[in-house]
């Protein structure tokens, strides 16, 4: 398991991922990304974000993680059989819900991005680095305090 705070990239969010990283996994044999190719397009995504997110992120963790685990299918009402239904959980406090009264020195906040399922529910590379891109951004809205009514995606 892979646990820090990404930081830093460009500023601007951008769905496009670099037209090299593109071709290399459009190249991979059915979509499928190994671990370390698939961290490497979270930390695209989580780069790809304007500065003025990235700089509140320094207190997230984004770990990708194979699968759910039972108690995060739980803490969202899923059973196993529907494990594919969960792409990735925020865990932790929104900033909104942050105080100026908190005294500090609590764990982060963590993003938990899940590739086996993204990769089950994708059919191709370009597929898998949107779904990468939407869940990223997706998980990261809970940390700025949006619900998924709150969200396109």
């Amino acid at each position: 398991m892979h646990c820090e705070p990404i930081q830093g990239g460009s500023q601007v969010y951008s769905y496009i991922l670099s037209s090299s990283l593109l071709e290399y996994f459009s190249r991979m044999p059915g979509g499928w990304l190994s671990h370390k190719d698939f961290e490497a397009l979270v930390a695209e995504a989580v780069k790809g974000l304007p500065r003025e997110f990235r700089r509140r992120l320094e207190n997230v963790a984004i770990e990708v993680q194979e699968e759910p685990s039972e108690e995060a299918l739980e803490a969202v009402g899923l059973d196993s059989e529907e494990s594919d239904e969960l792409l990735g959980l925020y865990w932790g406090r929104s900033i909104q819900g942050d105080s100026f009264f908190d005294t500090g020195g609590h764990l982060p906040d963590r993003v938990y991005i899940y590739r086996g399922p993204i990769l089950r529910v994708c059919e191709t590379a370009d597929e898998v680095v949107r779904e990468v891109q939407d869940t990223v951004v997706h998980e990261l809205g809970h940390h700025f305090g949006l619900s998924d009514d709150d969200m396109p995606y």
